[in-house]
C-alpha cells in the first residue's frame, strides 16, 4: 500500500489516506474488510461465558482474552475504575480456572506443589500462593480454598488453565491422586461461572440475596450458601481491586439468574458492569502482581516480593524449597518494586529503567496512569542498590528519560 496506515484504527484513516489515489483507497478498504472478517472469525473461535448476552446488550467492547470473548470496557476504563472505588461494580471472571483436589493425601500434595503453608488453613479460609516450577520460576499464582482436611478448591489464572492442569496432574501421580471427571482431582473450569462484585458497597448490596450474614466476613474467607435463590453457591472475600467485595461461584446453568439477581439487588446502590481494563488499573494501584506481566516462569517469588507466601516451615518439602531458601538468605540481584512518576509521563510494560547516568538498571513490568491518584505509576524489576524508598530512577519513554521515584506498596491507600 502507498500509505502507512493502521488498518484496524479508523481514526487514522483520513489522515493517512489524505492525498492518496483512488486505487489506494480501494486497496485499503479491501484489506481492512479482510482483516475485520479475520478478527470476527477469531472472536467466533473463542469461548463465551454464560454472561456474554448481557455484555453484548450493554454495548461492551468485547476482545479475545485467554480463550474467551471478554468485556474490556463498557463506558470507559476510568469511569468504571472510579465506580468500583466509590460504589459497586461487577466483573465477569468466569474465564478463571477451578480445580478440585480431594482425598486423604490432598494436603500432602498441596504442601509439595505450592509455596505457601496450606496446613495453616482451616475450613472456610482462603490462601494466596504460587506453583514454583522447579527452575526458580513460577508456573502460576493461585488461590487455595479449604473446605475440609480432604477437600480443596484451587482457583488459577485463565490464561494458564491448561498449563496448570498439566502441572498438577504430573505432580499428583506421586501422591496417588488420580485426575479426571469423578476422580480425586477434577478440572471444573468449563462448568463454573464467576462474578466478582467489588467496591465498598458490594457486600451491603449482596446481603439482600441471602439470609446468611456476609457483610462481616473477614478478608480471605468463604461460605457455601443459598444465594439469589441458588443452592450451593461459593461466596468468598479475596478481591483483586483493594476496594472490598466478594466473588460468587455458581454452575454455568445458574449464571443468567445470578447476573439478573445481582443487578436487581444492586440497583439502589448504582451498581454497574465493569470490564477487564479497569480490573487491571485497580489491581495495579494496589501493587498486586499480574501473571504474564510481573511474574512468570523466569521470576522467583523471592524476586517478586512474594516471600510472604513462600513458607519454609518444618516438614514442608515443596518444589524449589532449597533454591528459594538460598535466595531468601543470600538475597537476589533484582527485586520487583513500585515506583511513581515525578515527570509527566505514562510508564508501560517493557519500558527500560535507567539511572541518572543512563545506565540500564531494570525494566517496567506494569504501568499506567492511575485513575484514583491521577499519577503515572508502575512496577519494575530493579537491580540491587535501587530498592530503597525515594530512590531516584528514570523511565525511558519514547527516547526520553523521565524522572520517577521508588515507593512502597500499595500505591492506593
Amino acid at each position: 500500500m502507498a500509505a502507512n496506515i493502521d488498518i484496524m484504527n479508523p481514526s487514522s484513516h483520513e489522515k493517512c489516506l489524505h492525498g492518496q489515489s483512488k486505487n489506494d483507497f480501494k486497496q485499503f478498504f479491501i484489506v481492512r474488510k479482510a482483516l475485520l472478517l479475520f478478527q470476527n472469525q477469531k472472536l467466533s473461535n473463542m469461548k463465551n461465558t454464560p454472561f456474554i448476552k448481557y455484555h453484548e446488550a450493554l454495548g461492551a467492547r468485547i476482545v479475545p482474552f485467554a480463550g474467551y470473548n471478554m468485556p474490556v470496557e463498557y463506558t470507559g476504563i476510568t469511569e468504571e475504575h472510579l465506580k468500583v472505588r466509590s460504589g459497586v461494580g461487577v466483573f465477569d471472571v468466569s474465564h478463571m480456572g477451578e480445580f478440585w483436589v480431594n482425598g486423604p493425601r490432598a494436603l500432602e500434595f498441596l504442601q509439595h506443589i505450592t509455596s505457601n503453608d496450606v496446613s495453616a488453613l482451616i475450613d472456610g479460609k482462603v490462601q494466596y500462593t504460587c506453583f514454583p516450577n522447579g527452575r526458580g520460576g513460577i508456573v502460576d499464582d493461585l488461590l487455595v480454598y479449604r473446605f475440609s482436611a480432604e477437600k480443596y478448591l484451587l482457583v488459577v489464572n485463565a490464561a494458564n488453565i491448561e498449563k496448570d492442569w498439566e502441572w498438577c496432574v504430573k505432580n499428583a501421580a506421586a501422591f496417588g491422586i488420580s485426575a479426571g471427571p469423578g476422580k480425586d482431582m477434577n478440572n471444573a473450569s468449563d462448568g463454573t461461572a464467576q462474578l466478582a462484585v467489588q467496591g465498598p458497597l458490594a457486600l451491603k448490596a449482596m446481603q439482600k440475596l441471602t439470609d446468611v450474614p456476609i457483610t462481616g466476613m473477614e478478608y480471605y474467607t468463604f461460605k457455601v450458601l443459598r444465594f439469589a435463590g441458588i443452592d450451593d453457591v461459593i461466596l468468598s472475600t479475596t478481591g483483586y481491586t483493594g476496594s472490598g467485595g466478594c466473588e460468587i461461584y455458581v454452575r454455568n446453568a445458574d449464571g443468567p439468574r445470578l447476573w439478573e439477581e445481582v443487578f436487581r439487588a444492586g440497583e439502589e446502590f448504582g451498581i454497574k458492569p465493569i470490564g477487564l481494563g479497569a480490573r487491571d488499573t485497580l489491581r495495579l494501584e494496589m501493587g498486586f502482581c499480574l501473571y504474564g506481566n510481573d511474574i512468570n516462569d523466569t521470576t522467583s517469588p523471592i524476586e517478586a516480593g512474594l516471600g510472604w507466601i513462600t513458607k519454609f516451615v518444618p516438614g514442608k518439602d515443596f518444589i524449589d524449597r532449597d533454591l528459594l531458601l538460598k535466595q531468601k538468605e543470600e538475597g537476589t540481584e533484582r527485586r520487583l518494586k513500585g515506583f511513581v512518576m515525578i515527570d509527566k509521563g505514562i510508564p508501560r510494560q517493557h519500558y527500560e529503567v535507567v539511572d541518572s547516568q543512563g545506565n540500564l538498571i531494570g525494566e517496567v513490568t506494569s504501568g499506567t496512569m492511575a485513575p484514583s491518584l491521577k499519577q503515572g505509576l508502575g512496577l519494575a524489576y530493579l537491580n540491587k542498590g535501587f530498592w530503597k524508598n525515594d530512590t531516584e530512577i528514570f523511565i525511558r519513554v519514547r527516547g526520553r528519560d523521565l524522572k520517577a521515584q521508588v515507593t512502597s506498596l500499595p500505591f492506593y491507600k
